[in-house]
């Protein structure tokens, strides 16, 4: 029910002139959706309250619930089309009344960390984008069909919405900025295996993906342990709740991105999503304390980026590269044995930048990088970079480093994407960083100790070229040229 329900809204907002691209079409998708759902979450926990027998207050006012104003309801349960709004009247009570009524939340909700407080941040930054009042009461007709009201139908809605994030970021300049193959978001949750009680952190969260996938992993009792160390036979009601409140955490710098994000966790469970709206980067890492640290960080930091200097003041390594930056943040953030799986451009490894060299020698001296998972291109559709996974433990120095290098036997793209089964032998051979074809270790003491460069060719593969491909030079050239203008324009104001 749900894809053809999501088909048929996609093929409404494609007729509607304020929508001209898949992200108006998440977009405007998204807030319904949400409405719907909070509709249908308000009953369950009236439901709860009265097989307790006590009083339940809504969170929303009985003119602007869903049964009100979109789907007023016959006693047949079919919608009363005399008293549903549509056309001009629809549009008029969305803009006018709705919506302003949705945002005044954020300021009335007891904190910030409550579903009252997020449903005023969601509509204060999205618009209704939704030009025709007859395509939007089309579009709340079929939302209407939905029901979240199931684990099993919460769990194929969460799926479907995840997917429609993915072609918002497969449709053009977008790519990394929202989805990370979902397939390998679950290998890093895999290989870190957190455990219900750490707190886990993105700062670069994006639509939440790593929150998401990590919160499903926790929420299958097989995946926790209990303090004897064995598995969990289920989890228990003060589980469910550090699950809920006090186990993720993200920021998000992008608007649109941030509100995808709270939405995707809310639609996936987690009620009232500790993110929050700041660029993560204009913040002093020598402010953060030992209050502020977590247990676990996964994170995708964006590609590519350029940091102004009053930025890159906040950071002992001195870098316009945002990924670098991202980089020095998650170390310090991290409380001394948490760990660590980070993606980022496989010219990290190499690059001979001061930059570059630095923070190798940071991560060899002060962490552990236990493993890099080295990825093929194509990974990231439209990104058109090599990337690797950086997995590490805060607090003791690296004594050797495991290596895994996927080869597969095809290229990926966006109709050939990366599944679980590419990495199904890397999550083995983790595990205990066994030596096969694809992996090997190197001895920290066989690192350069001068440049610190992680570039190690393959041993089990002798067919590779020891050549470096084109793009992997260019963009190092680029990384020098920048880093050269840097120390030109502090030349310059010395002068």
């Amino acid at each position: 029910m749900f894809e053809q329900t999501f088909r048929n809204i996609d093929d409404i907002l494609h007729k509607d002139a304020g929508c001209g691209s898949e992200l108006d079409y998440v977009e405007q998708t998204s807030w319904v959706l949400f409405l719907k759902y909070l509709d249908d979450f308000e009953k369950d926990r009236q439901d709860a309250a009265e097989l307790k027998g006590e009083d339940y207050s809504p969170i929303i006012q009985k003119k602007y619930r869903w049964e009100a104003w979109a789907a007023p309801k016959k006693k047949n349960g079919e919608i009363d089309h005399h008293k549903a709004l549509t056309g001009d009247d629809l549009g008029d009570f969305v803009n006018d009344k709705l919506w302003k009524y949705l945002s005044k939340f954020k300021h009335t909700a007891d904190s910030p960390n409550t579903i009252e407080y997020k449903i005023g941040e969601i509509f204060g930054e999205l618009k209704n984008r939704v030009q025709s009042g007859y395509n939007l009461r089309e579009v709340i007709n079929r939302v209407d069909e939905l029901r979240f009201q199931t684990s099993a139908e919460k769990h194929e809605m969460s799926h479907l919405y995840e997917d429609k994030i993915k072609n918002m970021g497969n449709a053009g300049r977008n790519g990394g900025e929202y989805y990370t193959p979902r397939p390998l978001i679950r290998t890093i949750v895999r290989v870190l295996a957190p455990q219900i009680g750490q707190t886990i952190y993105d700062g670069a969260a994006g639509s939440c993906g790593f929150l998401v996938e990590a919160f499903d992993y926790l929420s299958d009792p097989a995946n926790s342990k209990d303090k004897d160390g064995k598995k969990k036979k289920s989890l228990s009601v003060a589980d469910r709740r550090k699950l809920q409140q006090k186990t993720f955490y993200a920021k998000e710098k992008k608007s649109l991105a941030y509100i995808i994000g709270t939405m995707n966790m809310i639609l996936h469970g987690i009620e009232a999503p500790n993110i929050v709206h700041t660029n993560t980067l204009s913040e002093n890492i020598a402010d953060i304390q030992e209050r502020d640290r977590y247990d676990i960080v996964m994170a995708n930091p964006p590609f590519g980026g350029k940091e102004r200097a009053e930025v890159q003041q906040n950071f002992p390594i001195k870098t316009g590269e945002t990924a670098f930056l991202f980089l020095q943040h998650f170390i310090k953030i991290l409380k001394a044995g948490g760990q660590a799986g980070i993606v980022i451009k496989n010219t990290f490894l190499s690059n001979s930048d001061n930059a570059s060299v630095s923070l190798r020698k940071e991560l060899l001296e002060n962490c552990n990088l236990h493993t890099v998972l080295d990825l093929p291109g194509g990974t990231f559709t439209g990104a058109g970079v090599k990337t690797v996974v950086l997995f590490f433990e805060k607090g003791k120095p690296t004594k050797d480093v495991w290596f895994y290098q996927l080869n597969l036997d095809r290229n990926l793209g966006k109709t050939n994407p990366l599944n679980e089964d590419d990495l199904a032998e890397f999550v083995k051979l983790q595990k205990k960083r066994s030596a096969s074809e694809n992996s090997w270790k190197v001895k920290v003491t066989d690192i350069d100790a001068e440049t610190f460069d992680l570039s190690v060719k393959n041993p089990n593969r002798q067919d590779e070229t020891v050549l470096r491909e084109p793009e992997v030079i260019l963009e190092e050239m680029e990384s020098l040229d920048a880093e050269a203008a840097e120390v030109l324009e502090t030349i310059r104001g010395l002068v």
